[in-house]
């Protein structure tokens, strides 16, 4: 059985993937005091973190061979298997007792998959997905959903109480990736749920700025809907959330539901408006859908009328 230790800041941590959350992640835990490597891809997103003191990694492979901690925030299940897997990757690099904090976003079998290569080399794998947008990001405020071995749990609590307000073990490795398809079918639907009701309202002739402020204020509107609320009503669709990361885990939903004979239906009807308006272009807020469904009903004017 592998044996674990408190991560401290003695250990240095490596960070690869520094998109929207990756980046303001590794920015937190290098405020924190942890000492840090850091890779991208696209190496100019490195620049920022190299200035904060950051060593930057020219490969996963140079990365994972000089720290004791491996965390990761990636785009999809191709991009996990090829920064780990594959030949120049971070598995056939990294020294026995390596600790791999994974945290995107992936179906539950990548993380498993990878929990039992990195077993077979002595490394432990934390399948550890993320829920919050940009903002609980830079605040610290994410919730974290953990699978894995639940000793390499416990030891890594300074890890996310310096990026989270808490973390839940969920259970053996793809737990973690598996409540957060959870939890973002259910984001996903009740957004999809504010833009109908929004539209409905247009259709009946109600003010909009009162529709919208009034919304908000009810008991059955959550924080996090009266957020995209506030921000759908100036127009604003600055992506917290890509909607083509939203379009990306309604599929790992539904793959994983077809799989088990499960009917979604209404995800199945919201991932097809995600859809639609992730194929009109543009890196948004997977909130867009409000103003797709403000345009279905004619209500929502045209970029002119906004400048």
């Amino acid at each position: 059985m592998l044996q674990f230790e408190r991560i401290s800041e003695r250990h240095r941590l490596g960070f690869i993937g520094l998109g929207h959350l990756g980046s303001r992640i590794a920015r937190r835990l290098l405020a924190a005091g942890f000492p840090m490597t850091v890779y991208n891809r696209e190496s100019d997103k490195t620049k920022e973190l190299a200035a904060l003191g950051a060593e930057v990694a020219l490969t996963p492979a140079t990365l994972a061979a000089s720290v004791d901690v491996v965390l990761s925030c990636l785009a999809d299940g191709v991009a996990v298997e090829d920064v780990y897997l594959g030949a120049g990757g971070v598995l056939h690099h990294a020294r026995p007792g390596t600790r791999i904090i994974e945290l995107s976003t992936v179906a539950p079998e990548t993380s498993r998959s990878l929990y039992h290569e990195g077993r077979q080399l002595g490394i432990s794998v934390l399948d550890v997905a993320v829920s919050g947008s940009t903002p609980a990001a830079e605040a610290g405020t994410l919730t974290l959903l953990a699978g894995g071995e639940r000793p390499a749990f416990d030891t890594a609590g300074e890890v996310f109480g310096a990026i989270a307000k808490q973390w839940f073990y969920m259970g053996p490795s793809g737990s973690g990736v598996a409540m957060k398809l959870v939890v973002n079918t259910l984001l996903g639907l009740s957004i999809q749920s504010v833009a109908e009701a929004v539209a409905l309202g247009s259709t009946l002739g109600l003010r909009r700025d009162l529709l919208f402020d009034v919304l908000a204020k009810t008991a059955v509107v959550s924080p996090v809907q009266a957020a995209k609320l506030a921000s759908a009503k100036a127009y604003e669709y600055a992506p917290q959330f890509p909607i083509r990361l939203m379009l990306k885990d309604f599929g790992l939903a539904l793959s994983a539901a077809a799989r088990a004979d499960l009917s979604l239906p209404a995800t199945q009807a919201a991932a097809l408006v995600n859809a639609a308006e992730f194929r009109s272009g543009g890196e948004e807020d997977f909130s867009a859908v409000i103003r797709r469904m403000e345009q279905a009903a004619g209500m929502e004017p045209a970029l002119s009328q906004l400048s």
